[in-house]
């Protein structure tokens, strides 16, 4: 089933994956599997961005390209590939959250990172509104989880972090929380696969 732009006024948790997905993976999918379960979420979508911000466009393969391979991962239902970024006209995670909350106003959305993420996230555009205003669930990722543990976003954020079976529990608190979702870290990594691939 295609996501429609417009919205609708359905009431559902839905965990936004976000990324480039060049391509994606098996580990993507073990990644919204895991949070979905974690979470109790009705969906998890796979948004396929138009183009990351903080990584460069050389060897980033066309949108079409990866939404196919997001869509090859997905089962439609309960984890679903979108390009919806691209439909909003969106850039920014700060920007896309706005955006969908206006479309879809009786929705819940968790923003779903890796560990590598929230290291970065200090370097996202409108951080800490994004942090305020979107649970956000953090999974492992290999070489990443300690880092991530002891950075500066899980330091400023540490009064807010909850269980992950606490995360959307109760009312919508003045500040957002965030969860570490404890995980087997999965080994695949896209960029192996297009090395992988450049080489074959």
């Amino acid at each position: 089933m295609t996501l429609n732009p417009r919205g609708d006024r359905r009431r559902r948790r839905i965990g936004l994956l976000g990324g480039s997905f060049n391509p994606a993976h098996a580990g993507h999918r073990h990644v919204a599997e895991r949070v979905r379960r974690a979470l109790r979420l009705d969906e998890v979508w796979l948004m396929v961005s138009p183009g990351n911000p903080l990584k460069p466009a050389r060897g980033m393969a066309p949108l079409a390209a990866r939404l196919a391979s997001a869509r090859a991962i997905a089962d439609g239902r309960r984890i679903r590939a979108t390009a919806i970024e691209a439909a909003l006209g969106t850039r920014y995670t700060v920007d896309t959250l706005r955006a969908l909350r206006r479309r879809f106003p009786r929705a819940r959305f968790v923003l779903v990172i890796g560990a590598d993420n929230l290291c970065q996230l200090p370097r996202w555009q409108g951080w800490t509104a994004i942090a305020a205003t979107a649970p956000i669930a953090v999974l492992p990722r290999p070489g990443w989880t300690r880092q991530a543990l002891a950075s500066r976003a899980a330091h400023r954020l540490a009064r807010h972090r909850r269980r992950p079976g606490a995360l959307l529990q109760g009312e919508v608190p003045d500040h957002a929380p965030w969860c570490f979702v404890p995980s087997a870290e999965h080994p695949a990594s896209a960029t192996a696969i297009r090395a992988a691939t450049d080489a074959a």
